[in-house]
């Protein structure tokens, strides 16, 4: 299926949302919960499965049921202009960071994205589960082991969290990444989960047990504040017993002065 062939422009700096420009019977796709609002003109309407409405009945089930699998909603959205203007519709980012445009054409037609990433595309673009095939990656891979690809040759968006690193890999070279900090890559580029080394960095380190190691050729996107990190963060302050104090004595009457509840 050709994809269709779209306009668009970035707002904002930290919490961003990106406007899309679409021709008369052009569409886009996302998944939902990502539209933000639209022009009078653009037709809602909701698909089965990718939203590429390509591979038959059975096609469509089994690209349901590994999305359903993965924690994915079944069904997508797409937004078609129906009136013979240019109209305009506009999705948000979900929370604090970066939207990162993909020219699919330009990438290799794939790109494999962090799971939850994607935010919108031009119709006919194939959002897939990607499943990391070695074992190791798969028993430890955590954020990493499961991923979204996205195929075909039109634009695609995707969020990140915090600032956005865009790194072009040589062949052979590696890059050793925290598992949540990977927004996407490149097809070219191979993935795989090797150990951290020596007994103290295990046990102290507070890093984890794993990194992602990527290995060129290809182009990488690193994310400064994953959103599970963000969010283990705040769950750490909520709690009482998470908290640091300001000092072991006066670390509660410290808190008090301050506004915070005990």
């Amino acid at each position: 299926m050709q994809n269709h062939e779209i306009d668009y422009k970035i707002h904002g700096e930290e919490l961003q949302c990106v406007e899309i420009e679409l021709d008369p019977q052009e569409a886009v796709i996302s998944e939902p919960g990502s539209f933000m609002m639209m022009t009078d003109g653009i037709q809602m309407q909701t698909l089965f499965g990718d939203g590429t409405e390509t591979g038959g009945l059975m096609g469509k089930l089994f690209s349901a049921g590994k999305r359903i699998l993965t924690g994915e909603n079944l069904f997508m959205t797409v937004y078609t202009n129906t009136s013979g203007q240019k109209r305009q519709i506009t999705f948000a980012a979900p929370y604090s960071g970066k939207i990162i445009p993909l020219d699919l054409s330009k990438l290799g037609g794939r790109v494999i994205c962090q799971k939850d990433s994607f935010l919108c595309a031009a119709k006919g673009v194939s959002v897939g589960i990607e499943f990391q095939r070695k074992l190791g990656t798969g028993l430890f891979g955590g954020e990493g082991f499961i991923m979204q690809k996205l195929e075909g040759d039109g634009m695609a968006f995707v969020h990140s969290g915090g600032y956005v690193v865009e790194k072009e890999l040589q062949p052979g070279e590696i890059l050793k990444v925290d598992t949540g900090c990977i927004v996407a890559f490149t097809n070219t580029v191979s993935y795989d989960i090797q150990l951290v080394g020596g007994i103290k960095n295990t046990i102290f380190g507070g890093e984890g047990l794993f990194f992602a190691q990527l290995r060129g050729p290809g182009k990488v996107w690193i994310q400064t504040l994953p959103i599970s990190r963000l969010a283990s963060r705040v769950l750490q302050y909520a709690s009482p017993a998470g908290r640091k104090e300001e000092g072991s004595i006066l670390g509660g009457l410290g808190n008090l002065l301050d506004g915070d509840r005990f």
